[in-house]
């Protein structure tokens, strides 16, 4: 491993059948006033808000909502849970669904007590955090995004056309996550697989980077053995308890910063991918398998040696008689078969992309230094032209 590194995760986990039992314990710790932050109203349909409502309650609880939170959170939608996080004088932020859900409520979270206005400061000017932070807990209805142990938060913004991410510090991570793979059962399938490639997607930006040997890289083979594996079951029976345990935890570690340390990263692939949500509002792991198989096949020469292993240690290709060349296409091969299988987009006109918005989406895509090739214009363009 090359470079030094700091490593701290603050986040309290628990995880299982009986996860949401140490809600009451957790909430203790925290002020009266409690901001129940959730999306479509899921939650009510499936029983989950009145078990939380009832321990909030049970615990003494002044309870105040922000409902409707969309899959890829506006900033008009941030501007709102900021004034009433503010109006209500915030303990504590629950986030009651997936990852849009909590990546909002850490971005109310750091913005309730800004004084400027925080579309500018966190997401233009990519600021560090000056002002009070309020508390987040999650407890996690859909897996994808690892937004329950991360200090990640993704805003849209309509108007100008840009989906920005913003990683905070520890800080901002979550204080605790209460994850029960049974409230992953209701998901539709579309909402299932886009976040199982959302996971698969985490751990490849990590992944392919770099020319060490790495303790991380093994962790990311590791992590994606796993998933490939789970969710291969998973799609064929949504309630096996085995699969959709193991998919949660690999969600979790996917982008919790572990699998980081001692390397650069690429993030290319979420770069474009999110550049294309903001034109689309497409479903985020969508928008990525849309575009991975045409940015991984164009970066592959520059980073052979770890697409070869990728084909041999992920996807049990066999290297015998065959060029570095051919094993490391064969792996992505695989791959694709693997896509097509669980039913992801893989073509960006399955998602709403037109011929029309590619320059605009190109003109939006920040391109990352990190990984085996930093991308021109022009060259995102192309990739974009063959994700068509």
């Amino acid at each position: 491993m090359l470079g030094n590194f700091e490593y701290c995760n603050p986040t309290r986990l628990y995880f299982g059948k009986g996860a949401l039992d140490n809600l009451q314990g957790e909430l203790k710790k925290y002020g009266e006033n409690i901001l129940l932050v959730y999306g479509g109203g899921s939650i009510k349909k499936n029983g989950i808000y009145d078990k939380i409502i009832e321990i909030l309650n049970a615990a003494g609880k002044n309870v105040f909502e922000v409902g409707g939170v969309m899959p890829n959170p506006t900033v008009e939608k941030l501007y709102e849970g900021c004034k009433a996080a503010r109006d209500n004088k915030t303990d504590l932020i629950l986030a009651v669904g997936g990852g849009s859900v909590c990546d909002y409520s850490k971005a109310v979270s750091v913005s309730a007590h800004c004084e400027a206005d925080p579309w500018e400061k966190y997401y233009l000017k990519m600021e560090d955090v000056d002002n009070q932070i309020i508390p987040v807990g999650c407890v996690l209805t859909m897996v994808g995004t690892g937004s329950e142990m991360n200090g990640g938060a993704v805003i849209t913004n309509h108007e100008t056309k840009l989906k920005i991410g913003h990683v905070f510090g520890e800080n901002v991570f979550p204080k605790f996550a209460v994850l029960n793979p049974e409230y992953t059962y209701t998901l539709p399938k579309y909402q299932m697989v886009a976040g199982i490639y959302d996971i698969m997607n985490h751990i490849t930006e990590q992944y392919f980077s770099g020319t060490d040997d790495n303790t991380s890289d093994y962790l990311a083979e590791g992590l994606l053995k796993s998933l490939i594996h789970s969710s291969r079951i998973a799609v064929k029976d949504p309630e096996n308890y085995e699969a959709r345990s193991n998919i949660m935890w690999t969600a979790t570690w996917a982008l919790n910063t572990l699998i980081a340390k001692g390397k650069s990263t690429d993030w290319m692939v979420h770069m474009i991918g999110q550049a294309v949500g903001a034109y689309t509002d497409a479903t985020h792991g969508m928008t990525l398998s849309a575009v991975s198989m045409a940015y991984y096949r164009y970066i592959m020469q520059y980073g052979m040696e770890k697409f070869r292993r990728f084909a041999i240690n992920v996807w049990d290709v066999s290297p015998d008689g065959k060029t570095g060349e051919q094993i490391a296409a064969e792996g992505l091969d695989r791959m694709e078969s693997y896509m097509k299988e669980l039913g992801l987009a893989m073509h960006l006109r399955d998602i709403g992309v037109t011929e029309d918005m590619i320059d605009g989406i190109a003109d939006a895509t920040l391109s990352m230094s990190g990984g085996y090739k930093e991308l021109s214009r022009d060259e995102i363009i192309q990739i974009l032209r063959k994700s068509m």
